[in-house]
């Protein structure tokens, strides 16, 4: 009988002529052929319910194979399955042993069941050469069954002290050998505890009172192992004489004490199966039933006798025991003070609660005397005219205490002003805001602002902390953050201002020759919150610390490119200094040329005629120098180049930097400025011819102009010739108006003038001094 077919593909007709390659003798086991080869049959071990793979044997892959199954006391062999390789089928009965299915050769059984024991046959079909051959694989299979969950069952749940008790574990099913284990737990031991009885049966006989609790019974075997529930063991005992503790616990001559307005707590214990029950007595009045009688605020009333009767219902036994209780004390502790800050006042609090009578609280203050009460007194004082390091002084008195018990508040103004500052989240996802005002008694209260000083968040104290969402429209918005104390008048504050990066570069061209170094200068003019430096090489790759041929030169805000061994090849180039914050980012571009030197051919052009410096000398107050020069010998050039160094310690000190560039060819002079007074300089020149560098001049250091007095002496006699001419027709003018006030020997010449506009002035003396200074 054939089954469910699982490939799609029939059997064809040598598939079929292939199933009858077994002969089965008159013992049921088959018939083999001398070229059939034996094999040993292997036992395997399955687990019900779980799957197992028999193999077919090793070697080429057959041509067919057939699956046999022999139960166990049967001589029967039931067809199992069949597989040419490219189609297989499954026998219908076959569902007895499981779910089955072939994995190439091998047969597979999943979900196995118990009818699955006995003896497998795999026969397969090979091709040897020319010839035709079968292999045999005999398989013994068996099912091992896990055992179920152990039940554990008692002969009396509850005996008396004194009897004897068994304990059963019952297992429904599992394969031999099974292994049995017994724990107990007691229900305040510390752990369970092995019994070392190996038995379904446990014996207890007699009983006592350790004997109570939870029993375990475990069952294993070879396929698993299972512990059935707790079943507990409730051993009935009699009582012991009760036994009375007090929490907290203190000792008198008479008994025990305990504080004023103190939680008190009085525990009965009475070793008895079940329960005791418990009545408590004060006085020979009953307060309470149970083993514990709790006094959640003691007072005076409370002292007395306490008695604590203990009954055991099941063996009618009583027992009793009494302390003395006694409650005294006034308030425990210190009184606390505290001040908070209120809008033009302090507010201060004292409190010491409890005490019989309650305690009276005063403040003083240095100007007044404040208020009185019992437990808890506030005073607000107002704040105006308040002088820094102010004491208040709380005053407590009760009538248990001998002297007073005090304490104080000083009140001081925090130093300074807030510190307002603002840095990114990772990833610059947020912005957060912080603002810092330490010290000062209360503390002083902080509030952030935004730009129409409306508050942001809740105020703190202290420290304000206010994270805002990063986005670009943030730049250039103004956020307050203000603070207030009692003391300080008016409101202090601190402002920041968010700003994304902006850049500047010192140079944004840079001629070194070939073997230099080249310092590229980037700085950060503004930025909040602080953004990163970093510098793009011309390949647009970050230059990170270590880089060879590169050194990097923080400081502050700026961030400094140390190019060392400069090649035209490898470094020449468009380099790229970028900031970035969470508002944005800035980069600016330095172009560094690097030139070949000394004549060598670079890019197809020839080296430039040599330079020499002819002249160079100091400008005015030592600010600029002016520069002249020559060429030396025949070459073509485009244009010069002006290098300076500069003297100095600090990195790039003695580099030589670009003065001028981009000189025209046919210029032979130059005015330098930017010059500090203060730094000795240097400087060279170069001719280009493109990327071709000749031979760099002889460095000179520039110096002072040789001083001339002849254009000084003509300058100012230039200057007094034209005051003396400026002053003598104006005296000519004057001596016209007032003829009368110079003396004359002939009669003067009278021009046109009318008498009656003349002065009637008195005479002035009139002298004019004429100076020329060089």
């Amino acid at each position: 009988m054939v089954g469910e077919r699982v490939q799609h593909r029939p059997f064809d007709l040598p598939l079929l002529l292939h199933l009858c390659l077994l002969h089965l003798g008159d013992s049921g086991q088959p018939h083999l052929t001398p070229q059939s080869p034996v094999e040993e049959a292997v036992s395997i071990q399955g687990v019900r319910g779980n799957s197992v793979e028999l193999d077919c044997g090793s070697g080429p892959a057959p041509l067919v194979v057939l699956w046999s199954f022999t139960p166990l006391g049967s001589l029967v062999p039931l067809p199992v399955a069949v597989t040419d390789g490219t189609s297989s089928k499954v026998e219908a009965g076959a569902s007895a042993l499981g779910v089955v299915s072939l994995r190439n050769s091998s047969l597979v059984l999943g979900e196995l069941q118990e009818g699955a024991r006995g003896h497998f046959l795999c026969q397969a079909l090979h091709v040897s050469g020319a010839q035709l051959h079968t292999t045999y694989s005999y398989l013994t299979l068996a099912v091992l069954v896990p055992v179920s969950k152990p039940q554990v069952q008692l002969s009396d749940p509850s005996p008396v002290e004194g009897a004897s008790a068994v304990a059963t574990c019952i297992v429904r099913e599992g394969t031999e050998p099974v292994t049995f284990a017994w724990r107990h737990q007691t229900p305040r031991g510390p752990g369970e505890t092995r019994l070392g009885v190996t038995e379904p049966l446990l014996w207890l006989d007699p009983v006592d009172r350790t004997h109570l609790g939870w029993y375990v019974c475990s069952a294993s075997n070879a396929v698993n192992r299972l512990s059935s529930d707790g079943v507990f063991l409730d051993v009935i005992y009699g009582p012991e004489k009760p036994v009375i503790t007090v929490e907290p616990l203190g000792f008198t001559e008479e008994g025990f004490w305990a504080s004023e307005k103190e939680e008190v707590t009085l525990s009965c214990m009475a070793a008895s199966n079940p329960p005791s029950h418990y009545v408590w007595l004060r006085d020979d009045a009953q307060v309470h039933t149970g083993p514990t009688y709790v006094i959640a605020s003691a007072g005076r009333t409370h002292t007395g006798l306490y008695t604590c009767l203990a009954h055991n219902t099941h063996l009618d036994t009583r027992t009793q025991t009494t302390v003395q209780l006694t409650i005294y004390y006034p308030p425990a502790g210190q009184p606390s003070c505290a001040v908070l800050p209120t809008l033009g006042a302090v507010t201060l609090l004292c409190t010491w609660p409890g005490g019989l009578p309650t305690a009276q609280l005063r403040w003083e203050g240095p100007q007044k005397t404040g208020p009185t009460a019992p437990s808890n007194v506030t005073w607000s004082h107002a704040a105006v005219g308040l002088p820094n390091g102010s004491v208040f002084t709380c005053t407590s008195q009760h009538p248990a205490l001998a002297l007073p018990t005090l304490c104080r508040v000083k009140l001081w103004e925090p130093p300074k002003s807030p510190i307002c500052w603002t840095t990114a989240t990772v990833g610059d996802q947020f912005i957060m805001l912080s603002c810092e005002w330490p010290g000062g008694e209360p503390p002083a209260v902080l509030r952030w602002l935004d730009g129409q000083q409306q508050p942001l968040g809740s105020a703190s104290s202290s420290l304000a902390i206010h994270l805002l969402q990063a986005q670009g429209d943030l730049a250039g918005k103004e956020f307050t953050c203000q603070g207030s104390h009692p003391l300080r008048t008016p409101d202090p504050y601190c402002r920041l201002q968010l700003e994304a990066p902006h850049l500047a570069v010192a140079e944004s061209r840079v001629s070194v020759l070939e073997g230099e170094e080249a310092w590229l200068e980037c700085a950060l003019q503004e930025g909040t919150p602080p953004a990163q430096l970093l510098w793009l090489s011309p390949q647009q790759q970050q230059v990170e610390p270590g880089t060879s041929g590169f050194v990097l030169h923080p400081a502050g805000a700026q961030l400094r490119l140390q190019i060392r061994d400069a090649d035209p090849v490898h470094h020449r180039g468009t380099y790229q200094c970028m900031a970035r914050n969470a508002l944005g980012k800035s980069s600016q571009s330095v172009l560094l040329e690097v030139l070949s030197e000394g004549g060598a051919v670079c890019c197809g052009y020839p080296a430039p005629p040599n330079v020499t410096i002819r002249r160079l000398t100091y400008g005015r107050h030592r600010r600029e120098v002016q520069l002249q020069w020559a060429i030396e010998g025949p070459g073509n050039l485009t244009s010069f180049l002006v290098q300076r160094r500069a003297s100095g310690s600090g990195p790039g000190s003695g580099a030589w930097e670009t003065a001028a560039s981009d000189i025209d060819p046919e210029s032979r002079g130059w005015r330098l400025g930017g010059l500090d007074p203060g730094v000795l300089y240097a400087f060279r020149i170069l001719a280009l011819n493109h990327h071709t560098a000749g031979h760099p001049s002889e460095v000179k250091t520039p110096v002072d102009p040789p001083f001339s007095a002849y254009p000084a002496v003509l300058g100012a006699a230039g200057t007094g010739m034209v005051v003396a001419t400026v002053v003598s027709l104006l005296v000519f003018q004057y001596a016209a108006r007032h003829p009368r006030t110079f003396p004359y020997t002939e009669s003067p010449t009278i021009l046109s003038l009318d008498p009656a506009q003349e002065s009637p002035d008195a005479p002035v003396n009139v002298t004019i001094t004429v100076t020329a200074t060089p």
